[in-house]
Protein backbone atom coordinates (compact mmCIF):
# COMPACT_ATOMS: atom_id res chain seq x y z
CA UNK A 1 0.00 0.00 0.00
CA UNK A 2 2.85 2.88 1.32
CA UNK A 3 4.62 2.00 -2.12
CA UNK A 4 1.33 2.19 -4.40
CA UNK A 5 0.71 5.65 -2.82
CA UNK A 6 4.76 6.45 -3.13
CA UNK A 7 4.01 5.74 -6.62
CA UNK A 8 1.35 7.77 -7.11
CA UNK A 9 3.15 10.84 -5.38
CA UNK A 10 5.79 10.23 -7.93
CA UNK A 11 4.02 10.48 -11.02
CA UNK A 12 2.12 13.87 -9.41
CA UNK A 13 5.54 14.84 -8.60
CA UNK A 14 6.97 14.83 -12.54
CA UNK A 15 3.30 16.21 -13.59
CA UNK A 16 4.13 19.26 -11.64
CA UNK A 17 7.84 19.80 -12.28
CA UNK A 18 6.38 19.35 -16.50
CA UNK A 19 4.25 22.01 -15.44
CA UNK A 20 6.46 24.09 -13.61
CA UNK A 21 8.83 23.53 -17.21
CA UNK A 22 6.42 24.72 -19.29
CA UNK A 23 4.92 27.61 -17.37
CA UNK A 24 8.56 29.13 -17.33
CA UNK A 25 9.06 28.22 -20.96
CA UNK A 26 5.45 30.04 -21.37
CA UNK A 27 6.81 33.08 -19.44
CA UNK A 28 9.53 33.10 -21.66
CA UNK A 29 7.83 33.33 -24.50
CA UNK A 30 6.22 36.32 -23.22
CA UNK A 31 9.50 37.71 -22.56
CA UNK A 32 10.49 37.48 -25.47
CA UNK A 33 7.44 39.43 -26.83
CA UNK A 34 7.31 42.02 -23.70
CA UNK A 35 11.37 42.50 -25.77
CA UNK A 36 10.24 42.67 -29.20
CA UNK A 37 7.15 45.03 -28.50
CA UNK A 38 9.28 47.31 -25.70
CA UNK A 39 6.39 46.21 -23.38
CA UNK A 40 8.00 46.70 -19.80
CA UNK A 41 8.97 43.55 -17.92
CA UNK A 42 7.33 44.59 -14.75
CA UNK A 43 3.32 44.17 -14.79
CA UNK A 44 2.21 44.93 -11.06
CA UNK A 45 -1.07 44.15 -12.05
CA UNK A 46 -0.57 40.95 -13.51
CA UNK A 47 0.99 39.48 -10.63
CA UNK A 48 -1.53 40.55 -8.54
CA UNK A 49 -3.80 38.58 -10.73
CA UNK A 50 -2.25 35.63 -10.30
CA UNK A 51 -2.01 35.66 -6.72
CA UNK A 52 -5.30 36.58 -6.05
CA UNK A 53 -6.31 33.52 -8.51
CA UNK A 54 -4.29 31.14 -6.03
CA UNK A 55 -6.07 32.50 -3.07
CA UNK A 56 -9.17 32.02 -4.44
CA UNK A 57 -8.24 28.26 -5.05
CA UNK A 58 -6.80 27.90 -1.99
CA UNK A 59 -9.84 28.66 -0.19
CA UNK A 60 -11.74 26.72 -3.00
CA UNK A 61 -9.44 23.84 -2.22
CA UNK A 62 -8.94 23.89 1.50
CA UNK A 63 -5.35 24.88 1.15
CA UNK A 64 -3.37 26.97 2.67
CA UNK A 65 -3.17 30.08 1.41
CA UNK A 66 0.25 30.50 3.07
CA UNK A 67 1.43 28.07 1.09
CA UNK A 68 0.12 29.25 -2.08
CA UNK A 69 1.40 32.56 -1.54
CA UNK A 70 5.13 31.60 -0.86
CA UNK A 71 4.52 29.16 -3.74
CA UNK A 72 3.52 31.65 -6.21
CA UNK A 73 6.24 34.27 -4.92
CA UNK A 74 9.20 31.93 -6.05
CA UNK A 75 7.58 30.79 -9.22
CA UNK A 76 6.82 34.76 -9.93
CA UNK A 77 10.49 35.73 -8.23
CA UNK A 78 11.90 33.35 -11.02
CA UNK A 79 9.97 34.39 -13.72
CA UNK A 80 10.69 37.92 -13.78
CA UNK A 81 14.75 37.00 -13.53
CA UNK A 82 14.24 34.99 -16.79
CA UNK A 83 12.14 38.23 -18.46
CA UNK A 84 14.72 40.16 -16.99
CA UNK A 85 17.69 37.91 -18.85
CA UNK A 86 15.63 38.17 -22.02
CA UNK A 87 14.63 41.62 -22.13
CA UNK A 88 18.01 42.71 -21.33
CA UNK A 89 19.22 40.99 -24.99
CA UNK A 90 18.75 42.91 -28.12
CA UNK A 91 15.92 42.12 -30.33
CA UNK A 92 16.40 39.91 -33.20
CA UNK A 93 13.34 40.52 -34.98
CA UNK A 94 13.37 43.03 -38.15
Amino acid sequence: MLQSLRDELDGLDRTLLETVRRRLDCCCRIGLHKRDHAIPMMQPHRIGVVQERAAAFAAEHGVSPAFLRALYELIITETCRLEDEIIGVPSTSA
